[in-house]
């Protein structure tokens, strides 16, 4: 939950390094949250069809308000391969594009200090 809590934390901050934990503990808490409110949203849509849209407006209120640290951790992870924030772009590429950040979001930091910053696996060592 602390790897959830760090990111927040460093809501817009676009600068430096981001570890594969860090950035994967942040998808990984991200996707658990929003199958709960989800659920919350099925249960209620289950007592009464307008309540529904509590649990719908809780999920649209929740994308916006995680977007901007989203994107910051996805720019650091790139960073810490090595790459511009920039290629977070690529995303919008149909089929490859969300592939090909895949492949880049899951190798490996770049050893030593890079045009980034310092490498993060070495900070906490």
């Amino acid at each position: 939950m602390n790897w959830y809590l760090d990111v927040l934390k460093k809501y817009a901050d676009f600068g430096g390094r981001a570890r594969r934990k860090e950035y994967w503990m942040f998808a990984l808490f991200n996707v658990l949250i929003y199958i709960a409110i989800l659920i919350f949203s099925a249960i209620l849509g289950s007592i009464d069809n307008s309540l529904a849209l509590i649990g719908s407006l809780l999920l649209v209120v929740y994308a916006l308000a995680i977007f901007v640290p989203s994107l910051a951790v996805a720019v650091r992870r790139l960073h810490d391969t090595g790459r511009s924030g920039w290629w977070f772009l690529i995303a919008f590429v149909p089929v490859v594009g969300g592939i090909i950040l895949l492949v880049f979001t899951v190798q490996d930091s770049v050893p030593g200090e890079n045009e980034y910053g310092k490498n993060p696996k070495e900070v906490l060592a």
